[in-house]
């Protein structure tokens, strides 16, 4: 049987055709999955897709009418999935649950050390061979406070790297981690933990009740000298809000690794096209906010892990049985 993976990347192709070999076959598409590449699906019983694929109802409709009966999703995140809709066509959804959260912990905190400390401007200047400090002056995290919305796994990985810099730990999650609170960690209210945290981090999935998470109200609570990193998912934040704060020239420092419009923008080379996205535009001008295309899970470590899982999920769907990651099962 022929695999049809979309949206490979070209550090993770040779990593899925190694996966798959010896089981089936796989054919890797840098395409991604929208209404106008679904038909190139056809005759596919099982197809991959990553987390920017749009697999919505037009998609989906597409993909049975072609005889996909599986789709294998290599994120953990399944919010570009019309569950219900998948359900009705009878066909089986399966993601990855879980990854090496040091991935993504560790570029949060890349990100947040980078903007606190104008790396990029550094680097900028130094390659105009300018050595001059200017404007290059950042803090101390150091008995500093440090707020984790979002105590999972990648928060709590977050927390104790936090944890190593001496930082005062605030959490917030609708369930308490104890391994978070062994390091120290007190779980406050949203409010507070916006209103006393130096340093704010997002590790909380997108869903109906996370949407803007941070919209215009949370980013106001926050000082106006924090640092605010998000390396989960662009919702969680109200984009508009976020310029509108940092116009009025609010917050030392902003890392985004994700964006609520990237879809069709990120993975993408769009070096020579004029940007339609405004909001985007505008962010990305700003001297103390750093944005990177979601790349805080790309670790050959994660890769290989998302790989392989994906590899299982196709094979139990074969064998008709069902794990963990099953999030529409096989009727």
């Amino acid at each position: 049987m022929e695999i049809l993976a979309f949206g490979v990347q070209a550090d993770e192709r040779p990593l899925i055709e190694r996966a798959f070999a010896g089981h089936h076959e796989v054919r890797c598409l840098d395409v991604f999955l929208t209404e106008d590449t679904a038909p190139i699906a056809g005759g596919h019983e099982i197809v991959s897709t990553s987390v920017n694929c749009g697999l919505g109802n037009g998609v989906l409709q597409s993909l049975a009418a072609g005889g996909t009966r599986m789709i294998a999703q290599r994120s953990t995140g399944f919010n570009n999935v019309d569950l219900p809709v998948a359900e009705r066509l009878g066909m089986t959804v399966a993601r990855v649950s879980s990854y090496s959260p040091y991935s993504v912990a560790e570029f949060a905190w890349t990100l947040a050390m980078a903007v606190n400390r104008r790396v990029v401007r550094a680097s900028t200047r130094t390659r105009d061979f300018d050595f001059r400090l200017d404007g290059l002056m950042g803090r101390d995290l150091h008995g500093r406070t440090v707020g984790v919305l979002g105590t999972g796994k990648i928060g709590e990985a977050f927390t104790r790297i936090a944890h190593g810099f001496g930082m005062r730990l605030l959490g917030w999650d609708v369930a308490e981690n104890p391994a978070c609170r062994e390091l120290g960690m007190r779980y406050v209210p949203k409010e507070e933990l916006l209103a006393e945290s130096d340093l704010v981090s997002l590790h909380v999935p997108l869903m109906p009740q996370t949407q803007h998470l941070l919209d215009a109200a949370a980013l106001k609570a926050m000082k106006d000298d924090a640092i605010l990193v998000n390396s989960s998912r662009g919702g969680l934040i109200d984009t508009a809000a976020l310029v509108a704060e940092l116009r009025e020239g609010r917050f030392t420092g902003v890392g985004l690794d994700v964006y609520e419009a990237e879809a069709g923008l990120f993975f993408l080379d769009k070096s020579l096209e004029a940007i339609a996205d405004d909001t985007l535009a505008r962010l990305v001008t700003f001297p103390n906010v750093l944005v990177t295309s979601h790349q805080a899970y790309y670790t050959e470590d994660a890769v290989g892990q998302i790989v392989d899982t994906t590899v299982r999920n196709v094979l139990d769907y074969l064998a008709g049985r069902r794990s963990e990651n099953v999030l529409v099962p096989r009727t």
